[in-house]
């Protein structure tokens, strides 16, 4: 659950970012770009989370 949950919010968030920049640029929403962003931080999330963010005491 711990993958699925920051996958599902950043789906969301991407979304709702997307979809402002595009009515303010006067485009289309598209959800392709949407996808990929959402892919981009999800997987910075994951490595941030994991990887590089870990407390020492454990």
């Amino acid at each position: 659950m711990r993958f699925i949950w920051p996958l599902i919010w950043t789906f969301v968030i991407s979304c709702a970012v997307s979809y402002v920049l595009s009515s303010m640029a006067g485009n289309a929403f598209q959800i392709g770009g949407t996808l990929v962003m959402t892919i981009a931080i999800s997987v910075a999330v994951y490595v941030l989370g994991e990887g590089m963010l870990k407390d020492e005491s454990q």
